[in-house]
């Protein structure tokens, strides 16, 4: 049974799902900033607060927000901190991945509090790193999204033009 024309008009109005390719693309690289940003657990309550306040496509955010998969995770953040260790001049204690290695495997909460002390020098660097990422991945990602939305619109329109001559 197809939803009711109310129905309809609800959820198009709370998903937002017919904009422009413009403001659709911003959309999907908005939630990839907000997915590889550096506030990690906030950014699908982030992302959707913003898709609200911005009035985008949510369903474009999430799909940004979910394109940081959790296989990418620890290399990703990783390598941000590295880089924003490197544009502060901040030294990475040697050790560091063994003594993180070994906090994962026992799992205690002494541990824990022991690594997080290890780390806190890195804390800038990792705000550094991220957003950085975050911000260069999300123009990339508005580029290909773009082109994409405006190359699938363009093959809609011309099968819709191929039927009505037929």
């Amino acid at each position: 049974m197809p939803p009711s024309p109310g129905l309809r008009r609800w959820l198009e109005q709370l998903l937002h799902t017919h904009d422009t390719p413009q403001r659709t693309a911003a959309a999907y690289a908005l939630g990839v900033f907000f997915g590889f940003s550096p506030l990690l657990g906030l950014h699908t309550i982030l992302g959707l607060v913003f898709a609200f306040a911005l009035n985008l496509n949510r369903v474009a955010v999430l799909l940004g927000i979910y394109s940081n998969l959790p296989w990418i995770l620890p290399a990703y953040y990783s390598l941000a901190t590295v880089a924003g260790a490197a544009l502060l001049g901040v030294q990475i204690p040697p050790g560091l991945l063994k003594e993180l290695t070994a906090t994962l495997a026992e799992a205690s909460w002494a541990d824990f509090r022991r690594l997080a002390h290890a780390l806190t020098p890195l804390a800038w660097a990792y705000v550094l790193g991220s957003t950085l990422g975050a911000i260069t991945l999300a123009l990339i990602a508005y580029r290909a999204s773009l082109t994409m939305i405006e190359a699938h619109r363009r093959h809609l329109a011309h099968s819709h033009q191929q039927t009505e001559n037929k």
